[in-house]
């Protein structure tokens, strides 16, 4: 893998190569360095080596720096928000880090909730990462080439990000969505919501330096879950299917906004209503 550190508008994994944007270029923080940490632990354990790439001389000081010394940057706290002045598409102005959130498809939800977890695509579709990552290679989205190992786990976003709702629509669509897809043909996928210093101490938690968190094979909705919000206008297909024991934790949500941007920050703020804050 390629680390890439550049003035790039945000962070993304593409054809092998991970874009590490930085949130206010030519600074780089003890957040992002920690993340730069954990991203080369995480790819030497499944026995991948990683290249760095960045012609700003003082940026690769400081990452040689830490990767060298890199215990004091592993206990740098979790900022309320990570500001990204380059990512034009956050209503919030930033990833907002009180919460995590996994979105997916109606149909899936409907399937985790009779099964009561979260299980990763691995556990989900009884197939071997290698057999997964075979057949992304032969989807419209080949670029990504996740490795095989990303497929035992389930993968998080902050909880104020749009990338969930935009997979769940390329997922739902076969192929990269439009501008109108995004906006007045969008239809919202389920948004799970977890607490990231809850989510944490799960067993299986796991953070590999691109995700904000990776949990291996399952995740329990009774021990874990937050929240859920479920479009309103999908409310009648989950009628019979959400347990008893989760029912005050399922929120149903109108879809009156303009965009994926404006849905993102509105049920992100209904979430964090529900503690006053």
């Amino acid at each position: 893998m390629i680390v890439n550190i550049a003035n790039h508008g945000g962070p993304i994994i593409w054809e092998g190569i991970y874009y590490f944007g930085l949130s206010d270029y030519p600074d780089i923080s003890d957040w992002e360095l920690r993340k730069l940490v954990l991203f080369i632990e995480y790819e030497k354990k499944h026995s991948r080596e990683t290249e760095i790439v960045c012609e700003n001389k003082d940026i690769l000081q400081a990452v040689n720096h830490a990767l060298a010394n890199p215990e004091p940057f592993l206990l740098t706290p979790k900022p309320s928000i990570i500001v990204y002045t380059v990512c034009a598409d956050c209503r919030h102005k930033g990833c907002l880090t009180d919460y995590l959130c996994h979105t997916t498809e109606i149909e899936n939800a409907k399937s985790i909730f009779k099964c009561g977890k979260i299980l990763s695509s691995v556990k989900a579709r009884n197939k071997t990462g290698a057999e997964l990552a075979a057949e992304r290679e032969l989807s419209p989205f080949k670029g990504f080439k996740d490795p095989p190992d990303y497929y035992d786990y389930i993968m998080f976003s902050w909880g104020n990000c749009f990338i969930g709702d935009k997979i769940v629509m390329e997922k739902v669509l076969g192929r990269y969505p439009y501008e109108d897809d995004l906006s007045v043909d969008f239809k919202p996928g389920v948004r799970f919501y977890f607490e990231y210093e809850t989510l944490i101490n799960h067993k299986c938690f796991t953070e590999d330096g691109s995700h904000p968190a990776k949990i291996k094979d399952e995740l329990s909705l009774s021990d874990y879950l937050h929240c859920c919000i479920i479009p309103k206008s999908n409310e009648a297909e989950f009628d019979n299917i959400i347990p008893s024991g989760l029912a005050d934790r399922v929120f149903y949500v109108e879809n009156d906004c303009k965009d994926i941007w404006e849905w993102s920050k509105k049920v992100y703020n209904f979430v964090r209503g529900r503690k006053g804050g």
